[in-house]
């Protein structure tokens, strides 16, 4: 009797030592995923990746094959890529950049330095923004277009309360707009960059700050920032008020190639066309500091600081479309 329940006691160890076997092998065939990775060792690649999971690996929802977009559908992806805050004002301002287009040169396009004072320049430079947004076709498939309307949007902030995107009506001139020239700490971003810099400079019979040092100014410092994180085909920045094109240079003459957009700007808006601005010294000039970069920029001077003189300046930006556009 003895011996039958040793051996019975036997057969149940035996048989619950082979059915934990298969357990622990069948648990090991489940925790694998269908192309025979553990699930732990997949689970340890995600948290390398921040916890985010491969894009191939991503099933489709609802077992869809998510289809490439048809001819149709490509056509009407809209052109304008967005845009960025690429700095801030001495006051904490938004600095923004918009961009269309999907090119691979890039032209860069600024108004709004001198703020309230040149209030036109940067309603200029958001019509530009708008158009482009509202014709994308205007714009060759080689290039992408970036608008910085407003360097100084605390001295627009003076003429202007609104922001963002302005009409001509909601600007309330003061009887001396020069004030608004400046950005808050009393400096004239176009005496700031770093080219033959001053810490004081000159605009028409006027003493004004350059200020402590090339880009001492968070606006001057964004457009210095953008710049040297991207590359640049050519600029245009936007001033008023002498009506003319004026190239660029940093004492070492100017380049074939910003001759070659000075006259291309000028013949199709009609503003006449200069080598440089001689009508009194300029110092920490941006055009100027792009020019000592190798970045061909021009200068636009408008006619009068309240007329954004929009068919003249398209005119001039489609020449440039076309002429980088090639």
């Amino acid at each position: 009797m003895k011996k039958n329940i040793v051996v019975l006691i036997v057969v149940v160890a035996i048989a619950a030592v082979s059915l934990l076997w298969y357990l622990i092998n069948a648990f090991k065939e489940v925790s694998k995923t269908p192309d025979g990775q553990d699930v732990q060792t997949q689970e340890t690649q995600n948290q390398d990746t921040g916890g985010v999971w491969p894009e191939e690996s991503v099933p489709a929802e609802n077992n869809e094959v998510n289809e490439p977009p048809t001819t149709e559908e490509q056509a009407i992806e809209p052109q304008d890529t967005g845009k960025t805050v690429i700095g801030k004002s001495v006051n904490g301002r938004d600095i923004v950049a918009y961009h269309f287009g999907t090119g691979a040169k890039e032209i860069l396009f600024v108004g709004g330095a001198h703020g309230g004072c040149s209030w036109n320049t940067a309603l200029l430079a958001y019509q530009l923004a708008d158009y482009l947004k509202a014709n994308p076709n205007e714009i060759p498939a080689s290039l992408k277009i970036t608008v910085i309307p407003v360097l100084n949007p605390d001295g627009l902030a003076k003429v202007v309360d609104k922001t963002g995107a302005f009409a001509a009506n909601d600007v309330a001139t003061p009887a001396d707009a020069s004030a608004a020239r400046f950005n808050a700490n009393g400096v004239d971003l176009n005496r700031n960059f770093d080219c033959e810099w001053k810490a004081t400079g000159v605009w028409q019979n006027k003493t004004v700050s350059g200020g402590n040092a090339p880009f001492s100014e968070p606006e001057s410092a964004a457009i210095r920032d953008y710049a040297k994180s991207h590359q640049l085909a050519a600029v245009v920045a936007w001033y008023s008020a002498a009506g003319g094109v004026f190239s660029s240079s940093c004492g070492n003459g100017v380049s074939s190639e910003t001759q070659a957009i000075t006259d291309v700007y000028a013949k199709a808006s009609g503003y006449p066309a200069h080598k440089d601005f001689d009508f009194y010294e300029i110092t920490g000039d941006m055009t100027n500091w792009f020019a000592k970069n190798n970045v061909p920029a021009i200068g636009v001077v408008l006619s009068t600081s309240d007329n954004p003189e929009w068919s003249k300046n398209w005119a001039g930006c489609k020449a440039f479309f076309e002429h980088y556009g090639k």
